[in-house]
Order: C-alpha cells, then structure tokens, then sequence
C-alpha cells in the first residue's frame, strides 16, 4: 500500500468500488451566498438548529437518515425504505467541514444540479461527525488521484453517468405518475358506469303500440290476461250460439215466408204465394 494512504481510515478499495455507510440525524438544508467558508456554515447551522427547535416543540422528531460516501459522492437515504433522498456529487461538493464548537454537527456545501444554487447539509451525529467529515475529505483525496491518473477521463465519465442516473430517477418519477393517473381514470369510470346502470335493476319492457297508442289485438292470447290501462279487465267476449237471432227489444226476425198458411187472410196468402213463386224462379233461373 502507499505511504500516503497509512493516515487514510478507509482503504481506497471501499471508497472507490464501494461506498462507507453512517448513520446521523439530518437537521435539513438551506441555501447559502457563498460556496464555501466557515462562518457560511455556521450561519446555516444556527437558522437549521433554530428551525429544528420549533419543529421540536410542536412534536416534530428530527428524522435518521443514512449517508452512503464514495468517490462519487454523498447519498442521503431513508435509513428504513432505502429510499435515495439527495443524492450529491462529489464533484458538485465545494466545502465539508465540523462544527468546531458542537462535535455532534458536521456539514458539506453542495450546488444543486437543477437550480445551481448552492446548498448547505447539516448533520447530528453524537460519535462520528469527525469520522464523517475525515471520510468525505478521504473520498476527494481519492478522486483527485483518480482524476490525475486519468488525464481528467474519469471525471467526465461519472459526470455522464450522474446524468444517466438523473434522467433513470426522472423517467421513474414519470412512470409512477402515470399510473397513478391511469388508476384514477379507472377509477371514476367504475364509479361512472355504476351510477349509470344500478346493478339488479332490470327496465321493463313496454309493449309496442301503433300510431293511436293502442296494443296490437292478438287472436293468439286470450284477451282475459291482458289488463286495461286502468288495471281493470276488459269484459268477456260473448260465445257465438246457434240461438235465434232477436233485435234489440227481444222480437224474433219476422219471415213472411215461414209462418203457416193459416196465418194470413187468403188475400194476403195468396200474393205471398206469387211473390214465393217468384223467389223460387228467380232462384232457379241463377
């Protein structure tokens, strides 16, 4: 192993192949005017600390994250989830320092890639806020060897990667979107179509009418099961008889020519005889 590596506490294998986990709650970040100083950071430690005092006492824990340190950066994540919460890189990383006056609290200034303005992380940790610091300065010593050893190659490669990762996370974002959107449609045209034909509810069909809005007479079904508009039933159809037809006070039809020949005075008899002569002529001649 090199000499120059003997102060380092990591070997350059993890920095570089893998990443060197901690644990430390994350007080937040706050925008700062200069990329890097001293009094820079502590004015932002005092506005996050007194932030986090307010958020105390309305019940509000200061939340545990995970910090994952490589050559390629700082990743910030949900200690639980694993869940990528910032994820700042290296080369973005312009100041990384301890508070001298809390050993708990340590810091780094990072611009962010979207709005390029300049970001200062503040951290509590009770035993490694050093040990952090002394890592993240490790992974820059690390990187600027690469970086020499390269010609400058390995720098624009992580930077295209970087961007390769931003884009991955944005498509994801996009995606979840998109589903979320495509699961509400559904949704309301569920709800849509349940308003629309209640379930069980059958429309009774009316039967078909003609252009004076009455029922089709049909010799087939017997008139007796179908009711009238007003629920009643319509009046038995009278059975034809072999009766004698009556008028309508009650009287058989007269026939002239069925009485007897008694019925009649013989003047009479006699010119029904002709005309019943005749009937049977006109019959004959047919």
């Amino acid at each position: 192993m090199n000499s120059s590596y003997k102060t380092w506490m990591h070997t350059p294998e993890a920095l570089s192949k893998h990443y060197i986990p901690y644990n430390a709650k994350f007080l937040g970040s706050t925008e700062v005017e200069q990329p890097k100083g001293t009094e820079v950071v502590r004015d932002a430690v005092r506005k996050l600390k007194f932030a986090r005092h307010i958020k105390k006492s309305e019940g509000q824990k200061t939340p545990k994250v995970e910090l994952q340190i490589s050559i390629y950066g700082v990743k910030i994540l949900d200690p639980k989830t694993k869940e990528v919460q910032h994820n700042c890189q290296l080369h973005r990383i312009s100041f990384c320092a301890d508070d001298k006056t809390d050993k708990r609290i340590f810091t780094f200034i990072c611009k962010d890639s979207e709005s390029n303005k300049h970001l200062c992380y503040v951290f509590d940790s009770e035993k490694c806020a050093e040990e952090i610091t002394l890592t993240i300065g490790q992974a820059f010593d690390l990187a600027y060897r690469k970086f020499l050893e390269s010609g400058g190659k390995d720098v624009e490669t992580r930077k295209q990667i970087a961007g390769l990762q931003k884009r991955i996370q944005e498509l994801e974002t996009e995606n979840t979107e998109l589903k979320n959107k495509v699961q509400d449609l559904e949704n309301q045209l569920r709800i849509t179509q349940v308003h629309a034909s209640p379930a069980g509810s059958v429309t009774p069909k009316s039967p078909s009418t003609d252009i004076f809005d009455m029922v089709p007479f049909s010799p087939i079904s017997p008139q007796s099961s179908t009711p009238t508009r007003n629920g009643t039933q319509p009046p038995p159809v009278p059975s034809r008889s072999t009766e004698i037809k009556r008028d309508l006070f009650g009287a058989e039809p007269f026939d002239p020519f069925s009485c007897g020949a008694g019925d009649f005075p013989p003047d009479i008899q006699s010119k029904l005889d002709e005309m019943q002569s005749s009937r049977n002529i006109s019959k004959w001649l047919k």
